[in-house]
């Protein structure tokens, strides 16, 4: 009965629905003779299928992360800690907005890294969109409520991407003297914002968060039924490597 209503909801729920939806049409398309067309339906599903399961999603994930390590030892004089986003104006402890669960995963690696070695974090993170409110006071009343001294958290809010993020901590950095920065974003992030950070004319130590592709372990049957959470990291995995793309096409 478990593995019925797990099958059942992955075809009820988005993208399963609209995977069962567009082969619906593509058969319907066929019986009516528009071979053509059912075929061009039929492609779109079965792609929406693949970036909705499992094997697909830890592929895409993997090419990201691969040759990624976690420093033995951890050396540094600053860490750089960039916005991942938040909930704005939503109830919490200690005030309004919270980190997204990418952000939480962010900020967990950075007071961990910051008790260490008790150095001060830099919260690079400002409003993408005007009427947006930024990341940086959010992620800062955080870091504080985690014990990390609110001397110790330094605010850049006016970064709204990733180019922006290693432009303006660049600033703090010459501003502040710091000369061996650490960089904290999630693992899936890393090398477009090392490509970012060198560009700036910086070369930040890269410290990794939420590594999300194991070591090679084996599919079960499950993780080929779509879910919204597999297609979620697919589409992150494929935002990240346009955004390498963009990068190498700007050199």
């Amino acid at each position: 009965m478990l593995i019925l209503k797990k099958i059942i909801a992955s075809f009820l729920l988005p993208p399963g629905f609209l995977v069962l939806l567009l082969f619906a049409v593509a058969i319907n398309c066929w019986r009516k003779r528009s071979r053509g067309k059912a075929f061009a339906i039929f492609l779109i599903g079965a792609t929406l299928w693949m970036l909705s399961i499992g094997p697909t999603a830890a592929k895409l994930m993997s090419a990201l992360e691969q040759g990624l390590t976690i420093p033995g030892k951890l050396q540094g004089d600053v860490i750089l800690l960039l916005g991942g986003g938040i909930h704005q104006d939503v109830a919490d402890l200690t005030g309004k907005g919270t980190p997204t669960n990418d952000m939480a995963g962010r900020i967990i690696t950075a007071v961990r890294a910051q008790k260490m070695l008790q150095v001060p974090i830099v919260i690079s993170g400002g409003a993408v969109f005007s009427g947006r409110s930024p990341e940086a006071p959010v992620i800062r009343r955080i870091l504080v409520d985690l014990g990390v001294p609110a001397q110790q958290v330094i605010e850049e809010a006016k970064s709204r991407d990733t180019m922006e993020n290693a432009r303006y901590c660049r600033e703090i950095i010459d501003a502040r003297g710091f000369h061996r920065p650490i960089l904290v974003t999630s693992a899936y992030h890393m090398k477009r914002s090392l490509a970012a950070f060198r560009t700036a004319g910086v070369k930040p130590l890269p410290l990794p968060a939420q590594f999300s592709s194991g070591s090679g372990q084996a599919s079960i049957w499950a993780d080929f039924l779509p879910s919204a959470g597999a297609f979620h990291c697919s589409a992150t995995a494929l935002r990240e490597q346009l955004g390498l793309l963009f990068y190498k096409l700007q050199k």
